[in-house]
C-alpha cells in the first residue's frame, strides 16, 4: 500500500489530533503494521512520505547525506505557508535559519559555535547552578500550598531560567522570551499561540513565523550588539563573535540561533518533565520505586523523554532515488519522520505504551543519531536528572486533580496544563 488512507492522512495533519492523541496513537499503531511507509495526500499541503517504524525513521535520520533537512521546509507546513515563505526570502523555505535548518557543510561550521558549551564535559561544571534553579523550583511549587498547575506554574519556568543564564539573558527578561517561545512552537493551540485567530488563510503559519522573527530580532540583536562591544562569559557572547569562513557570523543567523537556542531547548525540556511527572501520577509503583532509590532517575528522565515525545515530528528530503522500506522514494520526494509513531513502536520497545523503567531507552528516536544528534540532549538529561532528584527529595504525595490537556501541535507539544494535588515533606 502506498497511499495512506485520506482519514489517516487528514488525521495525521490535525492539530487536534496530538492534543487528544488516543485515535492518533491508534492511527499510528494499526499504519506500522499495515502501511509503515505511505504516502499521504492531503488538501493544503504538498504531498509526503509518512515514515512510522522505528527503524525506517532511525535509518533516514543517519544517512543525512541522502536526506537533508534544509531542501524543503523542516516542519510540515501548508503549501501556501510555503510559497509564502519562498517569497519572502527569495527561494528559500526556512523564515529562519538555524543547526536544523542545515545541511553539510555549513551544519558542522555553525555546530562547532557552540558545542563546547553542551558536550557532557561542558554541561557538568553547570550541575551546582542547575541544582541551585531546581531548588527554587520546588520551594515554589510548594509555595502554592498543595495544588497546582505543574504544565504553568513550574515545569514551564525552570528549563526556562537554565537557558537565559546560560545565554546571559536577565531574568526579568524570561516573561517576555517565555511568550515568544510558546507561541513559536505551539501557535496552532488557540490558548498558547494564535490558534484559530486567522482562520481561514492557509499561509498564517509562515506569517506568524515572520511575526514572531521581527520580536526575537527586536530583542536579541540589541543584546548582541552589546556583547560585542562588551563580551562576558556567556552563550550570547559566543555567538555574537563568532566567524564563519573568516566572516563575523551574519546577523540574522546569529539571531536564528538565539531563537533555537531558547525555545527548542526549553519547549522540549519542560514538556519531557511535565510527561514525566504525569507519568508517575499515574504510575504509584514508579514513584515509591524512585523515591526509595534515586539512582533509578537517570532510567526514568530517558523513558519519560520516550513517553512524551515532545517534537512529534520532522521533515526530510530525498537527494536520490533510493529504496526505502520497500517504497521507491524519488529524489525531491518530502518525508515526515513521525518521532512520536517511532517512539511507540512494538518492535523497538516492549509494551511500547506503557510506562517502564526497565528498558534500554537510548533507542529513542527525539534526539536524533549522527551528525544532526540532539546539541542540547546532555543539558536536558542533566536539567531533569536534577530537577527530579530535588521534588523526588522533598514529594511526598501527588496525584492528578483533574484531567490533563496537551497542546494541539503538529511539531512541539506535550502536557499544557497538568492539575496536580501534592503533599510535601
Amino acid at each position: 500500500m502506498d497511499k495512506i488512507p485520506h482519514r489517516l492522512g487528514r488525521l495525521i495533519t490535525s492539530p487536534k489530533a496530538y492534543a487528544r492523541q488516543n485515535a492518533l496513537l491508534a492511527a499510528l499503531r494499526w499504519l506500522r503494521a499495515n502501511a509503515p511507509l505511505g504516502r499521504v495526500e492531503c488538501e493544503d499541503f504538498d504531498p509526503f512520505w509518512l515514515v512510522t517504524r522505528h527503524a525506517d525513521i532511525a535509518e533516514v535520520i543517519r544517512r543525512h547525506e541522502l536526506f537533508h533537512n534544509g531542501d524543503r521546509a523542516h516542519t510540515l507546513v501548508p503549501r501556501a505557508s510555503d510559497e509564502l515563505a519562498r517569497a519572502q526570502t527569495g527561494g528559500s523555505a526556512h523564515p529562519i535559519r538555524t543547526l536544523v535548518h542545515m545541511d553539510e557543510p555549513d551544519h558542522s561550521k555553525y555546530r562547532r559555535i557552540a558545542q563546547s558549551w553542551f558536550t557532557q564535559q561542558g554541561v557538568r561544571p553547570l550541575e551546582d547552578r542547575i541544582r541551585a534553579i531546581a531548588r527554587a523550583s520546588v520551594d515554589r511549587m510548594a509555595e502554592h500550598g498543595g495544588a497546582c498547575d505543574f504544565a504553568r506554574d513550574v515545569a514551564v519556568h525552570f528549563p526556562l531560567r537554565v537557558l537565559m543564564q546560560i545565554l546571559g539573558v536577565p531574568q526579568e527578561d524570561e516573561p517576555q522570551i517565555l511568550k515568544l517561545t510558546q507561541e513559536l512552537f505551539a501557535s496552532e493551540d488557540a490558548q498558547l499561540g494564535y490558534g484559530g485567530g486567522i482562520a481561514g488563510d492557509p499561509s498564517r503559519h509562515t506569517r506568524e513565523l515572520f511575526r514572531l522573527l521581527g520580536k526575537f530580532q527586536d530583542y536579541f540583536v540589541p543584546l548582541m550588539e552589546r556583547r560585542r562591544q562588551q563580551p562576558t562569559d556567556d552563550l550570547t557572547s559566543v555567538i555574537a563573535n563568532a566567524g564563519i569562513d573568516g566572516k563575523p557570523i551574519d546577523q540574522f543567523e546569529a539571531v536564528s540561533y538565539y531563537i533555537i537556542l531558547a525555545a527548542a531547548g526549553h519547549d522540549t525540556t519542560s514538556s519531557s518533565i511535565s510527561g514525566g511527572l504525569w507519568a508517575l501520577c499515574e504510575n504509584m509503583p514508579v514513584f515509591e520505586a524512585l523515591k526509595d532509590d534515586a539512582a533509578l532517575i537517570p532510567a526514568f528522565v530517558d523513558e519519560a523523554v520516550r513517553w512524551t515525545s515532545p517534537v512529534h515530528h520532522v521533515m526530510r528530503t530525498a537527494t536520490v532515488d533510493i529504496e526505502l522500506g520497500g517504497s521507491k522514494i524519488r529524489k525531491g520526494d518530502w518525508l515526515m519522520l513521525h518521532l512520536l509513531s517511532g517512539n511507540r513502536d512494538e518492535d523497538a520497545f516492549a509494551q511500547a505504551d506503557h510506562f517502564r523503567l526497565d528498558r534500554e531507552t537510548s533507542r529513542s528516536v527525539i534526539f536524533g543519531q549522527g551528525a544532526h544528534n540532539c546539541l542540547g540532549q546532555h543539558l536536558a538529561r542533566i536539567e531533569m536528572r536534577i530537577f527530579f532528584e530535588e521534588l523526588l527529595k522533598r514529594l511526598a504525595e501527588v496525584e492528578l486533580a483533574a484531567r490533563p490537556r496537551r497542546a494541539a501541535s503538529i511539531f512541539i507539544g506535550g502536557p499544557k496544563n497538568l492539575p496536580i494535588q501534592f503533599a510535601m515533606n
